[in-house]
């Protein structure tokens, strides 16, 4: 079993005299600020003047910073851009602000774990990933509740990292719910392959398959649509609350019989074989080499994939269906 804390293994005093600067203020950045302000901690926040992210910090009442003088005031740096900027902004920005005894903060493990940042020996690094979107983590605070997180120390300088760390997911409301602890690599390793091979990668194109099968096969493409993409999130959502077991068990017998009895014909050993080929690329680097030199190179290859994408049948019939569904907005 994992090492999972909670409320009574985290003292938020720990921050009360540190400054936290949360560097980038997108959806995750704004969640955690504004639970780490109502928990009590002095925030400063860094966002790039005139975008809508910067707006939405003076509009909640903050004073948005540059990077450099974000991380030259915190004692805690909370690093939340997206992942191909993170080295940049840490190189120009955070490095040079860097003093013995202060912490930097990550809540995805990539960076650190594939050496795009190489923080000195002097300063704490340590994860505070939650596992749900910043306004869910805002969202439950708010409840007096809290998101489950992860929690990794990759460099203890001080011998309080883990404390310090704690303490943080506290004051998101984490440890209301549980926090478990992991590595670096365990939580990047991991994230990586779910996008790829289920989540994201896996999902996406089951559905353009299913889709152009039906479509192929005679079928008018809005009920294709519907059959397997619109209704995904009933099951996506059960599976969730209740997880496989109960989700079969909340649909129709026919539904729960075509699952027990095909789902392997779709999912072969093949396809598991595929996944681990692709497990060991990112265990072995391959895919962030990959992802760093695209970006480096304009993206060329990453924005003719997303047009190939955005050009599939599915987009415009869905796009038309969707108009049909008021609550969608």
């Amino acid at each position: 079993m994992p090492k999972i804390y909670y409320d009574g293994d985290a003292d938020l005093d720990i921050l009360k005299d540190k400054t936290i600067a949360i560097i980038g203020y997108g959806i995750q950045g704004r969640g955690q600020a504004l639970c780490l302000r109502d928990s009590g901690c002095k925030v400063v926040i860094s966002e790039l003047e005139g975008t809508p992210n910067f707006n939405k910090a003076q509009e909640d009442g903050f004073a948005p910073l540059p990077a450099e003088e974000a991380a030259r005031q915190a004692d805690v740096i909370q690093i939340l851009t997206q992942d191909h900027v993170q080295a940049k902004v840490y190189k120009e920005a955070i490095k040079p602000n860097l003093k013995k005894g202060k912490a930097l903060c990550f809540s995805h493990g990539f960076n650190i774990h594939f050496k795009q940042i190489k923080p000195p020996k002097k300063v704490d690094v340590f994860m505070v990933a939650p596992k749900g979107p910043g306004a869910l983590v805002r969202k439950m605070y708010e409840e007096g509740k809290g998101v489950p997180c992860l929690v990794a120390v990759f460099q203890d300088a001080t011998g309080n990292a883990l404390k310090v760390a704690l303490s943080y997911a506290k004051a998101l409301g984490a440890t209301k719910a549980g926090v478990i602890e992991t590595t670096f690599k365990e939580e990047t390793e991991t994230d990586l392959f779910g996008e790829q091979t289920v989540l994201c990668g896996g999902v996406t194109e089951l559905i353009k398959a299913g889709f152009d099968t039906l479509v192929e096969a005679g079928y008018q493409p809005e009920i294709a649509y519907f059959e397997v993409l619109h209704e995904l999130k009933l099951i996506t959502d059960l599976i969730q609350a209740e997880g496989i077991a109960g989700m079969r068990r909340r649909v129709s017998n026919t539904a729960c019989y075509g699952d027990l009895t095909r789902g392997k014909r779709i999912i072969t050993g093949k396809t598991r074989k595929e996944m681990k080929k692709i497990l060991k690329e990112i265990q072995k680097g391959k895919f962030a080499r990959e992802w760093i030199k695209e970006n480096e190179e304009g993206r060329l290859n990453f924005n003719r994939l997303l047009k190939e994408g955005d050009e599939h049948p599915i987009e415009q019939v869905g796009k038309n269906l969707r108009q049909m569904m008021p609550w969608m907005k």
